[in-house]
């Protein structure tokens, strides 16, 4: 086996809530994904270090005004929270609670790169929930501060009638701010494991990693902090996430750390056993980069760029949508090698377009570039580029009622409805559009520009101030738009997304 260094973060971008599995030699990880349709992403790894998104769990999982955007407040900082990632018995499990919904869900299939996977809901929220099979029984781990065991049926499809379910423990609450939530469950070397985060309010103040443990399931459990640093980063401690071994005998923690507006990003941590206590890190703290057992794999991107060209309706796993979309409203088969989105429902601001295609945002800077047609737009389409979390930006044409082009550059007004701070007559039927993400040292700041002809580029409007904000609870993303103020009918043709990533 050969050695790899391992430099964190191992993802600079939107990865939160990280729940990690080895089958044989490849590792799966799925992550939070909220209100970003298809759901709950499956990405797969050989050394921890390159991670490649094979699946989703799921196109959407409910179906109603609210996860399509049409209430007028959609599902930000809601949906899917905080998967639970097991395998037993040549079976996948994924499972999750959503806030919005009050429920909880259970996923499981065969074949985790290709496979449907089959779904089962339960009534009740089971928050930040763990999976555990044990001996031919089936548990769930959850809860925020009062940790509570809630065992299921066999087949994981129901809560087991007449099993366990009650109060586990309560953890700390003097001087905490965030009580233990996040559970990660294992049981090794005849102990029960439960790996939380909590948030104290005395002290350094930073989130830090919990393990508790117990030779019974139901106690009395023990527990240790057992990372508490923040790798020189802001007081940002690194915690939530699993724990893994590899096929060498190593171990390691995949845990998260928040990174201003670029979201929450994955870090792959050393870990020792000591006394049958798992101790993150080296020598209390989370080193940037260390050698691993594990073989050289080719880094695969996360956010791409795309030319279109697709032979049938079926977009790059790398693409979601912000809520549910309209399927009959876009297509990358009307015309060759572009992305055209019809304007369907009419909405007040770029927040509220159903059918925006949105990629992840990386750090330390990155730009997305397209070349917009607005030939057949109608009058009060807006289409363009964003810069999307709750307090966005955007740069596109706007058709006026006497069926002028304009450039416009918007934000999320103090208000909360969508501002122009300047907008430009444009006569040309065609743009090129660029939107700059600078993350270096904690700037968080975008650029909005234009140009004719892909060489000169013009500044429009003002910086964008990026700020993470618990509304979306999400990193920031690039999207392309277009929507209606007015009537549905016109449609935006995006020729393609040229991203880049700057070190």
């Amino acid at each position: 086996m050969s050695k790899i260094t391992i430099t964190n973060p191992v993802i600079w971008a939107d990865v939160p809530d990280p729940d990690v599995i080895r089958v044989g030699k490849t590792f799966y990880m799925v992550s939070t994904s909220m209100h970003s349709m298809p759901g709950c992403p499956i990405m797969k790894s050989e050394n921890l270090r390159d991670w490649k998104i094979v699946n989703y769990v799921f196109n959407s999982f409910e179906d109603n005004e609210a996860h399509e955007l049409l209430d007028g407040k959609g599902i930000y900082g809601n949906g899917s929270w905080a998967s639970s990632l097991r395998y037993h018995n040549d079976l996948y499990y994924v499972c999750f609670s959503s806030n919005d919904m009050q429920q909880f869900y259970v996923y499981q299939t065969a074949d985790i790169e290709n496979g449907v996977w089959e779904r089962h809901v339960i009534q009740g929220l089971h928050h930040d929930p763990s999976l555990l099979f044990d001996e031919g029984r089936v548990f769930v781990f959850h809860g925020n501060g009062d940790i509570r065991i809630t065992e299921l049926a066999e087949d994981v499809k129901d809560i087991k009638a007449g099993g366990i379910n009650q109060l586990l423990f309560e953890t700390e609450r003097e001087g905490i701010n965030l009580r233990a939530e996040g559970c990660h469950a294992h049981k090794l070397n005849g102990y029960y494991y439960l790996f939380f985060i909590d948030w104290p309010g005395i002290r350094n103040r930073r989130r830090r990693q919990l393990c508790y443990r117990s030779r019974e399931l139901l106690g009395p459990y023990e527990h240790k902090v057992i990372l508490d640093d923040d790798m020189g980063y802001q007081n940002n401690g690194i915690a939530q996430g699993g724990i893994i071994d590899t096929p060498a005998g190593e171990w390691y923690a995949l845990l998260f750390q928040d990174h201003g507006s670029v979201g929450r990003i994955p870090c792959v941590l050393p870990l020792q056993w000591v006394d049958d206590w798992p101790v993150i890190g080296v020598n209390g703290k989370a080193p940037q980069s260390f050698e691993a057992e594990l073989p050289d794999a080719a880094p695969t991107p996360l956010v791409i760029s795309d030319d279109f060209i697709y032979s049938e309706n079926i977009l790059a796993l790398n693409w979601q949508w912000n809520h549910n979309p309209d399927h009959e409203l876009w297509s990358v088969t009307e015309r060759a090698g572009w992305l055209r989105l019809h304007s369907g429902e009419v909405a007040s601001g770029v927040e509220f377009a159903r059918n925006t295609l949105t990629q992840r945002t990386e750090g330390p800077a990155c730009s997305g570039i397209t070349l917009l047609d607005t030939s057949f737009m109608n009058v009060g389409d807006y289409a363009g580029l964003v810069a999307l979390q709750s307090q966005y930006g955007t740069i596109g044409i706007e058709v006026l009622d006497n069926g002028e082009r304009r450039l416009t550059h918007c934000v999320k007004g103090s208000n909360g409805s969508q501002e122009t701070l300047e907008s430009v007559r444009w006569s040309d039927s065609r743009i090129y559009l660029k939107i700059d993400f600078d993350f270096r040292d904690s700037l968080d700041l975008a650029r909005f520009y234009y140009s004719a002809d892909d060489e000169a580029w013009n500044p429009l409007g003002q910086p964008l101030q990026m700020s993470y904000l618990l509304e979306h609870f999400m990193g920031y993303r690039i999207g392309l738009f277009n929507y209606a103020t007015k009537q549905a009918g016109g449609y935006a043709d995006f020729d393609y997304l040229r991203y880049i990533k700057f070190n």
